[in-house]
């Protein structure tokens, strides 16, 4: 190599230490192999590497000032005033090389969420309930109450780690011998070693059992509803904190009545007199046997409404309606004295002759009164 050293930097001939230290970690942050994997890039910084050991040690550059020549040193090895400490940190985040300052990993661990679907009627959305939720999950072990060890006993500390929880690699890289951190494999990184696992739980601090939670369902929920109960869920590992459990509600459907918003609404069939006359009749309801008014002349179709029957909604106070739909009931089959009674009752009304004279219409009416004139 017969390029010159503060060319390759980018520094005067008469640049400080410090300028020379700050030259090449300009160059470093884009000509590192991982960083820039270029093939010319790698040479390129193998290339102010070198320049820049020889530049930041003392004697090699008065020798290099000197004439000696830019071969004082193959490559960096880290002689004096090469900081392997400045490389780390210019590219712990993106190659992980470091692991400085990292202290033991924690045993306890976050638990799980648990989710369960539950069924209610129509009935509990109106009002709201409380409903028994059973589920399988994990829960802190009695034995010995999440510590992980055998009751009496205690963790110790790793001797292969002295607790710390990590241990140096020593690798060989582009830049010389390179130390790196790594989790101890001897306690998983944990910094101790449980010696004497607990025969309870082998060693995680929890069981599996049943549990059954109380929900409690406000009323106007709707199907597919989530409730979160905060740290009802599976404990965590070595006693940690536990997740949440959430409850998701499917709402049967009811034989007589659906949701419509907080309404409720249902269909009654009424005798074509009763809706002629008019009558009061009663009605099952969530709230009981509740009267229905129905007025003289009521058409199919027409709703009444019956106030405050309805769905309480969520964070309101106020109920819904019930809406019932009357589906009149027109008689399909008549006895000889119900057909008399209701053609004298046409013939009062005048329906019999609207009736005869629709009878004689049709598409040949006109044609027949056209003959007949002739």
């Amino acid at each position: 190599m017969n390029e010159d050293y503060y060319e390759l930097l980018g520094v005067s001939r008469d640049a400080s230490t410090e300028e020379i230290k700050k030259a090449y970690r300009k160059l470093a942050r884009t000509l590192h192999p991982d960083v820039n994997p270029d093939p010319d890039a790698a040479e390129r910084f193998k290339k102010v590497s070198q320049a820049y050991e020889t530049l930041s040690h003392e004697d090699k550059r008065r020798q290099y000032d000197m004439g000696g020549g830019p071969g004082m040193g193959d490559f960096p090895r880290g002689g004096a005033g090469f900081d392997f400490n400045d490389i780390f940190d210019m590219f712990a985040g993106a190659s992980g090389m470091r692991g400085r300052n990292q202290g033991p990993v924690p045993r306890q661990r976050r638990g799980g969420d648990v989710l369960r679907r539950v069924k209610i009627e129509l009935r509990d959305v109106v009002f709201g309930t409380e409903q028994q939720v059973a589920f399988r999950t994990a829960v802190l072990c009695e034995r010995c109450s999440g510590s992980c060890c055998e009751p009496g006993t205690s963790p110790t500390r790793c001797t292969a780690c002295n607790g710390s929880g990590h241990v140096q690699r020593v690798q060989q890289s582009l830049l010389g011998q390179m130390v790196t951190m790594a989790p101890c494999p001897t306690c998983e990184g944990h910094g101790d070693v449980i010696d004497k696992p607990c025969t309870g739980c082998s060693g995680h601090g929890r069981t599996a059992t049943e549990r059954t939670v109380t929900v409690r369902i406000p009323s106007g929920v709707e199907n597919g509803t989530r409730i979160q109960l905060r740290g009802e869920g599976e404990t965590g590992e070595a006693g940690g904190p536990s997740g949440d459990l959430y409850v998701e509600l499917s709402v049967k459907s009811h034989e007589m009545f659906e949701r419509d918003g907080d309404d409720l609404v249902t269909t009654v069939a009424v005798p074509m007199t009763t809706a002629a006359l008019g009558a009061t009749v009663p009605l099952e309801t969530f709230d009981g046997v509740q009267e229905l008014d129905i007025r003289p002349g009521s058409q199919p179709g027409e709703e009444v409404t019956l106030k405050g029957l309805g769905v309480t909604p969520l964070r309101r106070e106020r109920r819904g309606d019930i809406r019932v739909v009357l589906d009149v009931d027109v008689p399909t089959s008549l006895t000889e004295q119900e057909r008399e009674l209701l053609e004298q009752f046409a013939a009062l009304r005048g329906d019999e002759a609207e009736r005869r004279k629709g009878h004689q219409g049709g598409p040949f009416a006109k044609l027949r009164e056209r003959l007949q004139n002739l």
